[in-house]
């Protein structure tokens, strides 16, 4: 059958099975949006209250769901609006597909209005990106694009469709999309039988989880090979979940604000299997020291990580749960009774601790884990507010925390938050916000209210950016260079203001009354919760320090 590029476009989002695209209209993109409007039974639209808004919501889908998530963004600026959120999302390995459309052939390289090559301003941002000119190849692009998302190391890919192409039509044939398999291809046999040889020698293994363990859904093969291993336990910020924050065995994130217990088990231990992560600069500290007593094993998908931040003494090459599954079929049970008593001792001599006489973000978190006993999605901006919902909150199951970690983008959160309770309508979600993260994005609150998704915005608020502050007040003698938001900005009446309940908490004992109707409301709802300035997050290692230095409160004092 013969169909416009926009009829196309909508049919080839049902092929792939989306039900839900986050965006904004304009002129270029005018005939995909009245498709769109013809089939919203079938596709719901969320009209976001900026374009990146759109991205960051699409990227919170796909996190939470598994699936891929869809933006749009009309020419210029729309499309330009989006590169943050396709950028957080090729950072942290998520499967976004961002559509874009552009002016029409004749006009395009002649700086026509609303005029932008974003295919060549996304390349360093995408795995992939298409500008398609031609009707005949829109099909199979769009196809292509979902494909090149998904398998691998996932990622965002861009399809910008130049309008003329939404207008022309050409000859369309349904296809149903081929299962998208898990990356086995080169999981050698040889690698293999080395890791087993090196953990079947340790005496003191520990295990490092990163991000990658999430995205492959790896957690029950994760549980058998710790078990069995009857290692120690640490995740990475994006690892999160994927091994349960309960289990005896885990000791925490590792890295700038890991707990005394991993970063010190780490630097101990004789074998350290890391998981599905790329060794950030935040995990690792100062390279050459990290993890020095040990043999490295690495497991990942993405041959390009491989001794690219650390150089490690084994690596196998795929899929993280394929991988897992196989050793788990050749190791055999392990006790390591003397370094178990050692990581013990550890957890028992630096637990996590903070002031519990007053409102404090670790208390904010704790309270929020207690009222959803770990069973909610929980969305994070960047700054302290989010490391103490890593430390604080116990993660459970993967896909529950969702935050930007490799790019570290401020406003990042209500967004995805939106796109999360879409994508996941069963779940309570939270989205944990600094007052500095939430004034980047918070006319996203509007989108909340006009569609009446019951996300939960829960600011900690100290009226300065309290992670640049913290490091202000050790590295830079107090010099408070413009990070004190000292107006009179009111987050509750705002929140009112475009039709969104809220209060404010200023007391321990007016927290866990205020959650409670947040989560029973069934509605978004805003709380803004009253904390010192110069509340700080500890433990804490030195920007390019070894991750054995850690410090906390208690080393600043003596």
């Amino acid at each position: 059958m013969r169909l416009t590029g926009s009829e196309i476009v909508i049919e080839c989002l049902k092929e792939q099975g989306v039900d839900t695209v986050f965006g904004y209209p304009g002129g270029a993109i005018l005939n995909i949006y009245d498709e769109l409007y013809k089939h919203s039974d079938e596709i719901k639209h969320i009209l976001t209250s900026h374009e990146q808004g759109a991205s960051h919501a699409a990227d919170g889908y796909a996190r939470a769901t598994g699936k891929v998530g869809v933006c749009m963004a009309t020419s210029g600026p729309g499309a330009t609006n989006l590169v943050t959120g396709i950028a957080t999302a090729c950072m942290d390995s998520v499967p976004v597909v961002a559509i874009t459309a552009n002016v029409t052939v004749p006009l395009l390289g002649r700086d026509s209005f609303q005029e932008i090559d974003i295919t060549g301003i996304t390349m360093p941002i995408t795995k992939h990106n298409f500008i398609v000119k031609d009707v005949e190849k829109l099909a199979d692009t769009i196809r292509w694009a979902f494909r090149i998302a998904q398998e691998g190391r996932p990622g965002p890919v861009l399809i910008d469709i130049t309008k003329d192409v939404t207008a022309a039509e050409a000859e369309y044939t349904p296809q149903t999309p081929e299962p998208v398999e898990r990356s086995t291809e080169y999981i050698r046999e040889a690698d293999l039988e080395q890791a087993v040889k090196l953990i079947n020698e340790c005496k003191r293994p520990f295990v490092f989880v990163g991000g990658g363990a999430v995205i492959s859904d790896a957690d029950e093969e994760l549980k058998k090979f710790a078990d069995k291993l009857h290692a120690p336990v640490a995740d990475s910020l994006m690892g999160k979940g994927a091994y349960s924050g309960e289990n005896d065995l885990y000791c925490g994130m590792l890295g700038m604000h890991g707990t005394k217990t991993a970063n010190l088990g780490v630097s101990k231990c004789d074998l350290l299997i890391t998981v599905g992560s790329r060794f950030s600069d935040r995990v690792v500290g100062q390279a050459k020291s990290f993890a020095k007593n040990a043999k490295i094993i690495q497991i990942d998908v993405d041959a390009a990580e491989i001794n690219k931040n650390i150089v490690v003494d084994c690596s196998i090459i795929g899929d993280v749960r394929e991988v897992l599954k196989r050793l788990n079929e050749r190791i055999e049970e392990h006790r390591h009774d003397e370094w178990d008593d050692s990581i013990r001792e550890l957890k028992a001599k630096y637990p996590l601790k903070y002031d519990h006489e007053t409102l404090t973000g670790p208390y904010v978190v704790e309270e929020i884990n207690r009222q959803t006993k770990g069973d909610a999605i929980i969305v994070t901006e960047v700054g302290q507010h989010q490391m103490w919902a890593a430390q604080y909150y116990k993660y459970l199951k993967p896909r529950t925390l969702l935050t930007s970690g490799g790019l570290g983008t401020m406003g990042y959160g209500l967004g995805a938050a939106i796109g999360a309770k879409m994508g996941c309508p069963d779940k309570t979600v939270i989205n944990i916000a600094g007052d500095g993260c939430f004034r980047m994005n918070m006319n996203e609150i509007a989108t909340a209210g006009r569609y009446n998704i019951p996300v939960i915005e829960v600011v900690i608020n100290n009226h300065v950016l309290g992670m640049v502050r913290q490091w202000q007040t050790l590295f830079y003698g107090e010099r408070y260079s413009q990070t004190v938001l000292s107006d009179a900005v009111d987050f509750v009446k705002l929140a009112e203001a475009m039709g969104v309940e809220g209060c404010r908490v200023t007391k321990k004992e007016e927290l866990a009354p205020a959650l409670e109707y947040a989560i029973k409301l069934g509605k978004p709802y805003l709380i803004d919760c009253q904390i010192d300035s110069d509340d700080k997050v500890f433990p804490m290692v030195p920007a390019g320090k070894p991750i054995d230095t850690v410090f906390d409160q208690d080393d600043l004092k003596e």
